[in-house]
């Protein structure tokens, strides 16, 4: 690695459940972005060499228990992953790059931030975000304590929530959550996030099924709001192929099992199901 390369680390399924948001997210990396990138992959591993590694019948490793996600943790582990030098970018594997992340990352870092993310009142979303490794060296927990802290990612998120001086705010667009009324040409980058709703279920769900194992979302699937996010999408996952990705190019030994949150009760966003907050409201009051 060196300062010319943009470095991007992208939490994902160790099943092969994700693999067409993979490939996705690879090819729009590299469709719009103008200077070189190296991509790391983020996934649970059995190997005990691995940064990643995870042994839940042992207690060994990174614990997973309370995560959302397969890599719900793995955002924290970034800095320490590049020697707390220089930058990185973290993303989450459901995101569609549509601008250059050379302007990301170059994003302004000042004072005691040491992350730059989208923030609202009530929270930072750190589902694409870029560190300043160094300045968070003193802040993040020991690797060893938040590999094996159940609790370690939400103590991490609350404190970032407690000390907002510690994230540096940048552009929404750059981590547009299902559209947000945004048109496609004003979103950098689309992070299609409600788990029930996502563009890659009708590939994946069916191939997994195929191929006789479960998806990790274990939730409701509906419809996405927007059909032309949809179709964008589709678009390039078409266009992936064409250029000559393939599927089989992110495909892992499985891991197997592991203990996580389940999403039987999962809500989704406002974004995506707003019709069905203002139904719920409507029910409340008799209207």
């Amino acid at each position: 690695m060196n300062n010319d390369t943009i470095r991007i680390f992208v939490g994902c399924d160790p099943n092969n459940c994700d693999l067409e948001q993979m490939m996705v997210l690879d090819y729009s990396i590299h469709k719009h972005t103008s200077a070189p990138v190296e991509i790391v992959w983020m996934q649970l591993s059995r190997d005990p060499q691995s940064y990643w590694y995870s042994n839940p019948e042992t207690g060994e490793g990174w614990n997973t228990t309370k995560w959302a996600t397969p890599f719900s943790g793995f955002r924290w582990a970034v800095p320490e992953y590049c020697n707390y030098s220089g930058r990185a970018i973290y993303m989450d594997a459901d995101v569609i790059v549509l601008g250059d992340l050379a302007k990301l990352w170059q994003h302004p870092i000042a004072g005691q931030a040491i992350v730059a993310a989208k923030t609202k009142a009530d929270m930072t979303r750190l589902c694409t975000c870029i560190w300043d490794c160094s300045k968070a060296q003193n802040v993040i927990l020991p690797m060893e304590q938040l590999k094996m802290d159940a609790d370690g990612h939400q103590k991490m998120m609350d404190l970032l929530k407690e000390k907002a001086q510690l994230v540096q705010p940048y552009q929404d667009s750059y981590n547009c959550v299902d559209g947000e009324e945004l048109a496609i040409e004003d979103i950098k980058i689309l992070h299609y996030s409600d788990m029930g709703t996502q563009f890659s279920h009708k590939y994946a769900l069916a191939r997994v099924e195929k191929e006789g194992f479960e998806h990790w979302f274990d939730g409701k699937v509906i419809p996405h709001p927007r059909s032309e996010l949809i179709e964008l999408f589709d678009s390039y996952y078409n266009d992936a192929l064409a250029a000559g990705y393939q599927l089989d190019n992110y495909r892992v030994q499985p891991f197997g099992s592991f203990p996580k949150k389940t999403h039987k009760r999962y809500k989704g966003n406002k974004v995506t199901r707003a019709n069905e907050s203002k139904s719920f409201l409507s029910r409340l009051f008799n209207r």
